[in-house]
């Protein structure tokens, strides 16, 4: 949780800065991304009590694992391209195993989130 917090605001701090060009004091960035993340979860909590909130962190953890396919798979891609990489490039038995790895983390993301809709 505490990656997800500290990873979240720093790409939100670099979009803002570097591709929007947007200032925001630190202070003032961190009240805004705290306050869109908590709003919800005390709407939840006053709403549906208890139950709520495992209900609310089951739904956050599928959402965080769901999301790692979104990171692994360009990263994948990207590392394998020889233009971008050069000499550092991934070796075939390299992109083997990650896409293997890749393939695994998707279909397993599936059937999470397929368990998690279906009840």
């Amino acid at each position: 949780g505490q990656n997800s917090t500290l990873t979240g605001t720093l790409a939100g701090q670099i979009i803002l800065e570097g591709f929007l060009h947007t200032k925001i004091k630190p202070w003032a960035r961190r009240l805004i991304s705290r306050g869109i993340a908590i709003v919800p979860a005390i709407g939840v909590v006053w709403l549906s009590g208890e139950k709520g909130i495992v209900s609310l962190l089951i739904l956050s953890q599928v959402v965080l694992s769901a999301q790692l396919s979104f990171a692994v798979i360009p990263l994948i891609h990207f590392t394998s391209d020889s233009e971008k990489m050069g000499p550092f490039v991934n070796k075939v038995g390299t992109k083997t195993l990650g896409w293997s790895i890749a393939v695994v983390i998707a279909t397993l993301n599936i059937y999470l989130i397929y368990k998690q809709v279906s009840g």
